[in-house]
């Protein structure tokens, strides 16, 4: 199925009223990605392809809810502007509970 819209893309920024606040939890879990993530250099290329696997033990798992966290880790990691990912290719997998994971490979458009 293809769908074309004429509609602008709503950004996350103007979607809520109000000031919004990094739970305890978001700010220990960036924490810990920062710490578990490698050094690595990032590829130079102003156009990036974000390939992301997401484990989730529970099927009813949204697939897009951590998209933002992980892109904010990553920025945050790396030195890099998300503004560069102009490719975002997302998959879900069902695991076992405490099995979860985040596997992403960062790559050049091409």
């Amino acid at each position: 199925m293809k769908v074309n819209i004429p509609l602008k893309p709503l950004s996350v920024n103007v979607a809520w009223k109000g000031r919004r606040f990094k739970s305890d939890l978001y700010k220990n879990w960036i924490e810990d990605g920062l710490f578990l993530l490698q050094k690595q250099k990032v590829n130079d290329s102003e156009q990036l392809q974000l390939n992301i696997e997401f484990g989730f033990s529970s099927k009813g798992s949204d697939i897009d809810n951590p998209i933002k966290p992980l892109l904010d880790l990553i920025t945050k990691k790396y030195g890099i502007n998300d503004n560069r990912f102009y490719k975002l290719y997302i998959k879900k997998k069902v695991v076992k509970k405490g099995k979860e994971y985040i596997k992403f490979e960062i790559k050049e458009l091409l």
